[in-house]
Order: structure tokens, then sequence, then C-alpha cells
């Protein structure tokens, strides 16, 4: 498409000028929540954004899809081609050059068309040597004539093909003097490598008068002979990895036919000193590579060397997108080859993978811990508890008779005093006191209108009527793994702490693990928390931290939400040391109950979120509610959070 002008100057057309401006963002949000659910699930943030990248999003294809469709792509290339198209041609034309000659002579009865037959029924088996043979014959019919120079023009468009890409459409009509002019560059080339092999100081200046005399061979353009020798190296070890991907047969017939290309066997020669050179100066290059090729369709050299060219960039591809290597990152991807052997949707479903890798990291989604590994920041886990919240939130809201969770009263009562607003304020705009901000801003920065900023908001000042200290129980042992609790468990966690940070911010919630030991935890130690093999349920520790944490605050209301999917089989003793039976003995129960009476004379009761139906543990969580006026609740995992939060909600109010 072209650039249009309009009337006033302006004109449009496509954009070049970096990423579209007008492409929609990176949809941070769904990849966000995969790779927090890989990470509540266990897995490090870094395998969790590099599983994210590999499975892609709702509407961007992942590495691994577009992994498989370049290894689709490379199976194709090979199933679908052979390697011997030059031959076949040079066969078809020969034959038909043979049997038009033969025409030809049938009908003359002089001695010399007798001689002339018997010369060719004598040719040799091979087409080379039968090709060869003929070079100096003088065909008497006109198409035989054509046919033999049409073999010696694809010959030497072939040739040259198989080294310098797009010279067989160049080279449709070459004359003599065409002819002359390859010979002639191919010699200078041929020096001017050999001036770089030898460290020729006036390297760069015989370049560019190397470039100012056959430039139009070369439409990469190379800015120096480095360059230069890097797009022949490619080339012609494509080329040699074709010839290696040949019988033995085939490569004796090529190499005898290339010296008629033109009619000149110079060509053949300087290609042969290019190869030599290019291969001393560029040995990493794959120079002893083959390829099976089992198709019907068959390639003549140079699309042969293109073909090979193809499975070498599809491998550099594939290698890219595996992202294994040190350092990797999604900007190494060539995303030119990339659209060239995909098409341009692949290109953009990679540069759309490249930007969420690169939004994720630049808006601080991810954070370096003190050991150096790399863990979800304080925004991340913000973002991840919106979700889980806007979840549970609309699970509540679904059930018949359970709309309480948006209490009017909730945010407190008005103090009649104002208080500029704060990220995650509740309470209604003091609009008067927030208007006269706005006016004296405006004023004093000489605006003519007055316009509100965020910094001129100031809320009704509000006092709670109560606050609560909240302690949050999870089980860690064994089972909440082996049985897919640990990831609904951790959404809860989440979600509660989202609601409390944001809507009862007065709330202190107090996270607390228990396996064979209980220990007090922040939000992004229990996201990243990773299943261990344990033995112990330790609620009698859990119970323990859980009154220190109530203790903390007596002016607070206690609520204790515990969620197990198992009975007591540890507890602490007084040196600090964890003692683990099954079944649970009698002092492991009676411990653990006595930590019950304890919360239940400082005014907690406990609601107990039972996973599963064991019989012992049904028992025992039932004694702890009944002991501590509280209630149990056996809610599926689907369910859990929307009973956790909905309890709290209830204790709260």
């Amino acid at each position: 498409m072209t650039a249009v002008p309009l009337p006033d100057g302006y004109s449009y057309g496509p954009w070049h000028d970096g990423p579209d401006p007008l492409a929609p963002p990176a949809d941070l949000r769904d990849a966000l929540d995969e790779i927090g659910r890989d990470v509540m699930a266990g897995a490090s943030p870094r395998a969790a954004l590099e599983e994210m990248l590999r499975r892609g999003t709702e509407r961007t294809a992942g590495l691994d899809e577009l992994t498989r469709r370049l290894w689709q792509r490379r199976s194709q290339i090979q199933r679908r081609n052979n390697l011997d198209g030059t031959l076949q041609e040079v066969q078809r034309l020969l034959q038909e050059a043979l049997d038009a000659e033969r025409r030809e002579l049938f009908p003359d009865p002089d001695d010399d068309a007798r001689f002339r037959e018997a010369q060719l029924d004598a040719l040799p088996p091979g087409t080379a040597a039968a090709v060869n043979e003929l070079a100096d014959y003088d065909w008497r019919s006109e198409q035989g004539r054509e046919n033999y120079q049409q073999i010696r023009d694809l010959l030497g468009q072939e040739l040259m093909e198989s080294r310098f890409q797009g010279m067989k459409q160049a080279l449709q009509n070459a004359g003599p003097e065409d002819v002359e002019r390859i010979n002639e560059m191919l010699s200078d080339l041929n020096d001017l490598l050999a001036a770089h092999a030898r460290g020729a100081e006036d390297i760069q200046q015989r370049f560019e008068d190397f470039m100012g005399k056959h430039g139009e061979f070369f439409p990469e353009n190379p800015r120096n002979v480095e360059e230069l020798i890097d797009a022949l190296a490619e080339r012609s070890a494509a080329a040699q990895r074709m010839l290696n991907s040949m019988s033995a047969e085939q490569r004796a017939e090529l190499a005898e036919l290339t010296q008629q290309a033109f009619g000149d066997p110079r060509l053949a020669q300087q290609l042969s000193q290019l190869d030599s050179q290019l291969r001393a100066a560029r040995p990493g290059e794959d120079w002893t590579g083959s390829a099976r090729f089992r198709g019907n369709n068959p390639l003549g050299m140079g699309e042969g060397a293109q073909a090979m060219q193809d499975l070498a960039e599809l491998d550099a591809l594939a290698e890219q997108l595996g992202q294994s290597y040190p350092g990797a990152r999604l900007e190494d991807i060539d995303l030119e080859a990339l659209e060239a052997q995909l098409g341009k949707d692949a290109g953009v479903d990679a540069r759309r993978l490249a930007e969420l890798e690169r939004e994720l990291r630049r808006q601080g989604l991810f954070e370096r811990a003190a050991d150096g590994s790399l863990r979800l920041s304080p925004k991340a886990l913000r973002r991840l508890g919106e979700t889980a919240l806007s979840d549970i939130v609309n699970a509540l809201r679904g059930k018949t008779g359970e709309r309480e969770t948006e209490s009017a009263g909730a945010a407190g009562e008005p103090t009649g005093a104002s208080r500029p607003w704060r990220f995650g304020d509740m309470q209604p705009w003091d609009v008067p006191r927030t208007i006269r901000n706005a006016v004296l801003r405006s004023v004093s920065l000489g605006e003519r209108q007055v316009r509100l900023d965020v910094e001129d908001v100031e809320v009704v000042e509000t006092e709670h009527r109560s606050r609560a200290a909240v302690a949050l129980l999870v089980d860690t042992s064994w089972s909440m793994v082996s049985e897919g609790r640990w990831l609904p468990m951790k959404r809860t966690a989440l979600a509660l702490h989202q609601l409390i940070s944001t809507r009862f911010r007065n709330d202190a919630l107090q996270l607390i693990i228990f396996g064979r030991y209980a220990q007090s935890v922040e939000l992004p130690e229990l996201v990243g928390l990773e299943g261990a093999w344990e033995q112990g349920t330790n609620a009698h520790h859990g119970l323990l931290l859980a009154g220190q944490h109530l203790r903390r605050h007596p002016d607070a209301q206690p609520v204790v939400l515990m969620v197990t999917d198992g009975e007591p089989t540890a507890h602490l003793e007084p040196d600090g040391e964890a003692v683990f039976d099954y079944p649970p003995q009698p002092r492991t129960l009676h411990k653990t109950l006595s930590e019950v009476d304890r919360l239940a004379k400082l005014g907690a009761s406990i609601s107990v979120f039972r996973l599963g139906d064991d019989p012992r543990l049904t028992s025992f969580v039932d004694l702890i509610a009944r002991r501590s006026g509280g209630r149990v609740i056996a809610p599926d995992l689907d369910g859990l959070g929307a009973a956790v939060v909905g309890d709290y909600l209830r204790t709260r109010r």
C-alpha cells in the first residue's frame, strides 16, 4: 500500500516505525493468572513464566505450537520433494534432442547420415557422459541443437543459483557476454577472498571496488567483506549439504555435467575455488550435514540448495523457540525468518509473546528475592488476589439468600472530619472539600478551567465500629498436595488477603501454615510454597500461633478459620520438638483441644473447613466446633474460597 496525500498535507500509509501503535495491548491479566496458577501449584515463577510462554494464551499461539508448525513445515519439505530435478530435466532435454536428430537423419540416404546415427547409437549410457560426448557434435536438427544449448544454459543457471540466490532468473537469456561477465566476477571474487585470507590491509577498499564493479550480483548489499563471506558461505554450505544428500551416482553425474555449464568449463572451476575459500573462511558452517528427501516433486540444484537453507533456518528457529540456551530471550527470535517460513500470523504470535514477557518484567510483576531467585512481586500478588476475590464474590452472589457481602455500614460511621483519599478507600467523597481543593490548585497553577485531579479528592472520615484479628490456618501436609487441594487452598488465602487489605484494612490478618510444624508466613511465602512429603498434621502448633496473634490485638474481634483435610497427628512439646504418631495418640488430641479451649476463652469461635470425608476427621472437627462455639463447613474444592470468605464476612459482622 502506498501513502495517500490528504488535502491538508497529511498522508496515511502502512506503519513501519516500530510496534503498531493501534495494536491491542498485551493481555497481562490472563497471562498473570496462568503464571500464578502454576506458581501456587508449586512451580517457580521463572518456570511458570516459561510454561506460560510455551502454552501461549487464549488468543496467542505459544512457543510449543509455533515449534510444532516448524517441524510440520520441515517434514513437508522432505516428504514432498526430491533432489534429482536437474538430472531429470537434463535427461528429458537430451532424449528429446536425440529423438529429433534421429527423425532428421532417417530420411537422408547418404553415408554421413548413417555415420551420425552410428555416433548417436554409440553414446555412453550415462547422461553426463552422453552430454560431454556431444559437446562437439554438429547437430542437423534445429530442435536438437536448441535442446542441447538449453542443457548447457540450464546447468549454468542451476550452478549459479545454487551459490547465488536469484541468479537463475537473471540468467534466463544469458549470452556469451553475460557468461564472460560472470567468469570475471567469480575471478575477482576469488581474488578478493584470497586477499582477505592473507590479511591485506586495504581489504575494505578492495571490497568497495569489487562491489562498485559487481554489486548487481549481490542484492543482499553487504557492507564489508565479512558480511559478504557470511552470505556466500551460508549458501555454499547449503549447496554442499544438498550434494551430501544425493546418492554417490547422482553426485558423480552432476559433477561431470557441470563441466558443460554455459559450455564454459571455467565456471565450474571458479566455483570450486570459491567453495574451497569459503569453507576455509567459515569452518563453523555445516558443510557435512545431509537430509533425506523422499517426495515426488523434483527440485533443481538452486531449489535444492534453497530447501537445505530452509531446513537449516527451521532448525535455527526451533532452537530459538526452545529457549533452552543460557540467557535466552524471546527477542532472540528471527521474526523475519519466522514469517518467511510460517506466515505473518506466526510473526504476530511471536511478537505478542515477546511483548508479554517484556511487559511482565517491565511492570514489576517479578522481583528478585534475597537469594537471587525470581518471585512474584506484591503488585502481581495483588492482581492474583483481585482475580481470586472476584471469582469468590461472583460465587457468593450466585447463592440464594447469601447477599450479605456488601453490608452498607461496614465502612464505619462518619466522624465529621475528612482526609485525603488513599488507594483502596471505600468511603464516600467529601464533595465540597474536593471541589475546594481543585479550585485552589487550579488557581495556584494559573489555569482558567477547574479540573479534578486525584490529589484533590477527600473522603469522609469514618471510624470502624469494630476491627478483627483474623488467623487463617491452612493445612500443608502432603495429602493436601496429593488430593488436589493445594491450589484451591492458596487461592482462598489470596482472596481473603485481598479482601482484608482493600475492604477491611484495619483488620489484622495472620496466615499460618501447619504440617509437621506450624509457622506464620507472609503471602508471597505461601503463594510460592512447594508441596513436600512430610508426616504430621500439627494443628496444635497452628492454634498456638493463632492464639499469639489474637493476644497481640486484644481490642479486636477474634476470628479463627482453619482449613484441613486430616485429623491432628502431631503436637509440639515444651522443648520445641514436634512429636508425630499415627493414629493420633491421646496426648496429641488433648494438647490440640486444650489450645482450642484457650482460644475460646479469648472469645474466638473456630470455623473449620473440612476437606475430605474421613470419619475420624469428621468426629474431631465436630468436637473442635462444639468446644469453641464455632462451626464445621464441608465445601467442595471449587467452593472452598467462597466458604472461607463468606464465613469471615459473617463472623466479621
